[in-house]
C-alpha cells in the first residue's frame, strides 16, 4: 500500500515529500534484479563481443542481436502480458533502460524499439493494432522504429509537410513525405509515422509497414558516435496506408507525439545511468593500474577529484530518476482505475511528469558527458585511441543532448511548463512567490540554533525553492506575457529548477538510507559537496537573473535576499572527494 502525498508535476517547487515515501535504487527486489542481470549478461555476451563489426554499420548483424534480445523475452518488459509481454512497472522499465544503457550503440536501437517504435501502439492503438503489430514487436519478430523529423521540421516538429490523403474508394490514405534521422530505420519492419490529412493544421500518426511500395529506405547517415545503429532518411512515394492503421484519431498526432517524446526523455534519464557507470568503470580501473612518476595516479589528489565528481554528479541524478519513476507509477494506478485502459493510463501519467521528464533528459545527458569527457582525461593519450572504450564512450554519449528535443528545447520546458501548471490552478507557485517578493526585507535564512544534519540540508533546499520563487515572481513582474522570449532568463531560473530537484532527490535518498541503518557517511559526503555546489549554482543563476529584470534599489533588495537564502555552511569538499573517490578506488567498480 503506497502512502504519502503524490506531487504533481512542478509541484516540488512548494511542497515537499518525505524519505520514507520515496523510492530508491536500494530497494530493488529480487526478480527486478534478476532483470538487470539479465540485461547485463546479454551485453557480455551478445553485445560486447561484436562492437566492431557492428561500427562498421552493419545492419543484418545489429538486426540479429536486437531479434536475440527479443526471444530472450527484453523486448516485452513495457508491453501488457496481453500482447505477450510482461507487463512491467514502469520502476522496472526504467532499470531495464539503465542496464541496457550500457551497451553503446545497441541501447540505442534497443530502446527506440521499445520505447518509441512499439509504445506508441500499446498506448494509442486500438485492440486490433495492438493484437497485429504488438504482439509481433514484443517478441523481436517485428522491429519498429518512430518517424517524425523532417529537414525541414526538426524542433517545431508540426511545421512537417509530410502528407497524406484519403483515397476515392476511401480504403487508404495515400502518404507522401521525407522523414530524416530515423533510428532503425535500415531494418524496421513497422514504422510510426507522423503527417497532416489534406489541409489538417496538426499532425496524424499512421502505423506504415515498411514493405509497403513506395517505401524507400536510404543509406545510413556517416555519424560522429553510435555508429552501429541504422540512421537513415525514410521517403514516402504514393504509399498506401490502409485506413484501419491511422493511430489514434484523426488530428491526434501531435499529442501523440508530444507524449512519446516525454516517455523517451524520462527513459533516456535512466539509460545513460548506464553508461555512466560503465565509463565510471573504466575510468577507476584505469586509474588503478596506470603508473606516472612511480605511483598509481588513483593516488593523485587531481585524479580523486574527477573520480569523486563522476560518482557525485552519477548518484545525485539516479537519486531523481528512480524518485520520478515510482511517482509514474502511482499515477498510473490511479489514472488506470478512471479509464480503465492501462496503455492510455500509462501515457496520460507519463506525460504528466513533463517537468521531470525535461529535467532528467537535460541533467542525465550532461552528467554524462562529464563524466565521459573526465573518462578521456583520466586515460590520458590512451583515451583519445580507439584501443579503448572510453572514445567510442566518448562519441556516443554526444548525441543524447540532441536526442528527443535538444537540451535547449527542454530547458525552456523545464521552466514554462511548470509555470503554465502553476497557472492552472494545479499548485500555488504565484501566491507563494508574490509574498516571498513582496517582503524582501523580512527574508532570512531561517537558521536556528540546534538543528540537526537532516534539519540543515532540508534549510537550504526549501532556501533555494524560495530563490526561485522569487526570479519567476520578478520576471514574470518585468517581462508579463513576452517572458517566453526571454529565453536566457527561463533558462536561468531552469537551472536552478534542475539543480534543486536532483539535490533534493538525493536528499532524500540519503534520508532513507540512513533509516534503513545503513552505513551512509560516504553518501553523506556525495550529499555535502553537492549541497555546496548547488548553492553556488542557485546564487549565480539567480544573479544572472535578477540583473536581467530589474535594476537599482530592487535589485539590490532581491540580491540581499539571494545571498540571504544561499549561504550555506562551509565544507572541506576536498577531503570529502577524497574520501568519495577512496570508496570508489578501494572496490575498483561503482558499488555506490
Amino acid at each position: 500500500m503506497e502512502t504519502g502525498r503524490l506531487l504533481k508535476s512542478g509541484e516540488f517547487l512548494v511542497s515537499e515529500i518525505e524519505s520514507k515515501d520515496v523510492f530508491i535504487p536500494e530497494e530493488f527486489d529480487e526478480e527486478q534484479l534478476m532483470m538487470a542481470k539479465s540485461c547485463r549478461d546479454f551485453l557480455e555476451t551478445e553485445v560486447y563481443p561484436n562492437l566492431e563489426a557492428v561500427e562498421k554499420s552493419d545492419r543484418e548483424l545489429m538486426k540479429q542481436i536486437l531479434k536475440k534480445s527479443g526471444e530472450l523475452g527484453l523486448m516485452g518488459i513495457s508491453v501488457p502480458e496481453e500482447y505477450g509481454g510482461f507487463g512491467q512497472s514502469f520502476v522496472t522499465q526504467m532499470l531495464v533502460a539503465e542496464k541496457t544503457g550500457a551497451g553503446y550503440s545497441f541501447s540505442v536501437a534497443y530502446m527506440a524499439h521499445c520505447g518509441i517504435g512499439t509504445l506508441p501502439i500499446v498506448y494509442y492503438g486500438n485492440e486490433d493494432q495492438r493484437q497485429r503489430y504488438v504482439t509481433k514487436l514484443a517478441t523481436g519478430e517485428y522491429l519498429g522504429s518512430y518517424c517524425l523529423t523532417e529537414p525541414g521540421a526538426g524542433s517545431d516538429a508540426n511545421s512537417g509537410k509530410t502528407a497524406a490523403k484519403l483515397s476515392e474508394d476511401g480504403k487508404h490514405y495515400i502518404l507522401n513525405g521525407q522523414k530524416m534521422w530515423i533510428t532503425n530505420a535500415g531494418f524496421s519492419d513497422t514504422l510510426i509515422v507522423f503527417a497532416k490529412i489534406d489541409n489538417d493544421r496538426v499532425l496524424s500518426a499512421f502505423i506504415v509497414e515498411s514493405k509497403y511500395p513506395g517505401v524507400v529506405i536510404g543509406p545510413d547517415e556517416h555519424k560522429m558516435g553510435i555508429k552501429g545503429s541504422s540512421t537513415a532518411q525514410i521517403f514516402f512515394n504514393d504509399v498506401k496506408v490502409p485506413v484501419e492503421n491511422l493511430l489514434g484519431k484523426r488530428g491526434e498526432g501531435f499529442r501523440i507525439a508530444l507524449s512519446i517524446l516525454h516517455m523517451g526523455r524520462i527513459k533516456l534519464g535512466a539509460n545513460v545511468i548506464g553508461a555512466a557507470k560503465q565509463s565510471i568503470n573504466d575510468s577507476v580501473k584505469y586509474a588503478n593500474e596506470r603508473k606516472q612518476f612511480g605511483v598509481l595516479i588513483s593516488t593523485f589528489g587531481a585524479i580523486k577529484y574527477k573520480l569523486a565528481e563522476q560518482v557525485i554528479r552519477l548518484f545525485a541524478c539516479e537519486s531523481a530518476v528512480y524518485r520520478v519513476s515510482r511517482d509514474v507509477d502511482r499515477l498510473i494506478d490511479k489514472l488506470k482505475i478512471d479509464c480503465g485502459d492501462k496503455g492510455r493510463a500509462s501515457i496520460e501519467a507519463i506525460s504528466h511528469y513533463a517537468v521531470e521528464a525535461a529535467i532528467l533528459k537535460v541533467a542525465g545527458s550532461e552528467m554524462l558527458d562529464y563524466i565521459v569527457d573526465e573518462a578521456v582525461q583520466i586515460h590520458g593519450g590512451m583515451g583519445y585511441s580507439s584501443e579503448l572504450p572510453v572514445e567510442r564512450s566518448y562519441r556516443d554519449s554526444r548525441i543524447n543532448r540532441i536526442f528527443e528535443g535538444t537540451n535547449e528545447i527542454n530547458r525552456l520546458l523545464v521552466s514554462d511548463t511548470a509555470m503554465k501548471r502553476a497557472m492552472k490552478g494545479e499548485f500555488d507557485l504565484f501566491g507563494k512567490a508574490e509574498a516571498l517578493f513582496s517582503d524582501l526585507e523580512k527574508i532570512t535564512n531561517g537558521e536556528v540554533q540546534g538543528e540537526s544534519y537532516y534539519e540543515e540540508k532540508w534549510r537550504y533546499v526549501r532556501n533555494f525553492k524560495k530563490v526561485i520563487l522569487i526570479c519567476i515572481q520578478g520576471a514574470v513582474k518585468a517581462f508579463e506575457k513576452n517572458l517566453i522570449n526571454e529565453q536566457e532568463v527561463m533558462n536561468n531560473i531552469s537551472n536552478m529548477m534542475m539543480a534543486v530537484y536532483i539535490t533534493e532527490s538525493l536528499l532524500l535518498r540519503v534520508g532513507k538510507l540512513e533509516a534503513i541503518k545503513r552505513n551512509i557517511s560516504v553518501y553523506r559526503d556525495i550529499l555535502d559537496v553537492n549541497l555546496f555546489d548547488t548553492a553556488v549554482l542557485v546564487r549565480n543563476s539567480a544573479g544572472e537573473a535578477v540583473y536581467s529584470f530589474t535594476e537599482g534599489d530592487t535589485a539590490k533588495s532581491v540580491m540581499n535576499a539571494v545571498e540571504k537564502l544561499t549561504q550555506v555552511r562551509g565544507v572541506n569538499v576536498k577531503e570529502a572527494r577524497r574520501r568519495i573517490a577512496d570508496r570508489l578506488i578501494e572496490d575498483n567498480s561503482y558499488k555506490f
